[in-house]
């Protein structure tokens, strides 16, 4: 019986399974629309989609003026999601597969931990309304004043992660911890710099999923749009069942793996 899918992904699955067999190594120029035409007797719009397909499944990366080549796609290393790690504006500390070490998000930034991997991050902060979706997160009205503040973070120059995070301006206005990334209590950590006002956090709670990246984390992350990116949703609560802050954390799902350890007591 003949196969009866789209030809498109059948000259993409094709080229998928010739890359993980090997018979495409890394760096290998994808065979041009004109050979792949000849080679499934498709049409141009039918190959240049199959080739979408292999670029947003991270199989594939073009080069401007040169063609489609093989991508690279062996893990960059695992983040580890420990206790203190949670409580950091960066996921995790980096247990990197090229040198077998790990770094830890320490403070200050642009330092070279002990392992040799330097660590960099910006952050930007401004006053927003919340979007309804972030107000749900955390319990207060849409609309309701949040400070919102962007993390992008860099292991030896190389893109690793994406982070938004929101906080209620009703808990932090007018306090020396307004600004995650300013004054007495900066880079402390949300635990740390809420302490500083009273506020207790008692846990913290992550959702991990996935979806397509979209164009600008794209960009920043270098990969494809549309390509897989893992999503943490954390969210941490104080003693109250009040919810503090929340983020979105974003990393490639082809590059970088999650580690939970997972304590047992008793």
């Amino acid at each position: 019986m003949g196969d009866s899918r789209p030809v498109y992904l059948r000259i993409a699955d094709d080229l998928r399974r010739r890359i993980d067999d090997g018979s495409l190594t890394v760096g290998a120029r994808i065979p041009s629309r004109s050979e792949l035409k000849r080679a499934y007797a498709a049409s141009d719009q039918t190959v240049d989609r199959a080739v979408r397909v292999l670029k947003a499944a991270g199989y594939a990366e073009g080069q401007f003026g040169r063609g489609v080549f093989v991508a690279d796609r062996a893990p960059l290393g695992t983040l580890l999601r420990t206790t203190g790690a949670v409580d950091t504006p960066f996921a995790a500390e980096i247990h990197t597969a090229r040198d077998h070490h790990s770094i830890r998000d320490s403070r200050p930034p642009c330092g070279r931990p002990s392992g040799g991997t330097a660590l960099t991050w910006e952050a930007s902060s401004a006053e927003a309304p919340a979007p309804a979706l972030i107000a749900e997160r955390l319990g207060i009205a849409a609309g309701d004043p949040v400070l919102r503040t962007e993390y992008e973070y860099l292991a030896d120059r190389r893109p690793v992660q994406l982070a938004t995070s929101w906080e209620p301006l009703a808990v932090t206005a007018g306090t020396d911890v307004v600004h995650p990334e300013h004054g007495p209590y900066a880079r402390r950590g949300v635990r740390g710099r809420l302490a500083a006002i009273g506020v207790r956090v008692v846990r913290a709670r992550e959702l991990v999923g996935s979806r397509p990246a979209t164009t600008p984390e794209a960009e920043a992350l270098g990969c494809t749009a549309g390509q897989c990116v893992t999503v943490v949703e954390r969210t941490h609560f104080d003693g109250d069942g009040r919810a503090v802050e929340t983020s979105d954390i974003v990393v490639r799902a082809d590059r970088w793996r999650l580690e939970y350890v997972i304590p047992f007591t008793g």
